[in-house]
């Protein structure tokens, strides 16, 4: 019985894994891992895609607020060499106002119809 049983034993042992592996294998190889991979590469592609899609939304938002700022610094910069030339012009209308001031008074007090009159002598 012994060395029936040991055959038999070694039979069932062969047969079970034999076929359990050769199921295994073929199962997991060619039906659920494919799919599995599929499914998997599939959602990954889709993040991705997702992923890319708020990438180019933020890039282009960053593009555009970067062009805003230049632009900015533009009008800035305009304006500030505008607000220096009308301080130069300011400064020199300045000047020609006191040279034409100093001008009319000088004129004034050479001329006689602008001298101070005492009527009272005058009337005597």
């Amino acid at each position: 019985m012994d060395g029936s049983s040991k055959e038999e034993e070694e039979e069932e042992d062969r047969a079970f894994t034999n076929i359990s592996l050769a199921d295994d294998t073929d199962h997991s190889s060619r039906i659920l891992y494919p799919r599995r991979r599929s499914l998997l590469l599939k959602m990954m592609n889709a993040d991705m895609d997702a992923v890319d899609a708020e990438n180019q939304v933020e890039l282009e938002e960053k593009t555009r607020l970067i062009n805003q700022v230049l632009e900015l610094q533009h009008t800035l910069e305009d304006l500030s060499a505008r607000v220096d030339a009308v301080k130069e012009e300011n400064l020199k209308l300045k000047s020609e106002n006191q040279v034409l001031g100093q001008y009319i008074e000088n004129l004034m007090s050479a001329s006689s119809v602008f001298q101070t009159t005492d009527t009272k002598s005058k009337r005597k």
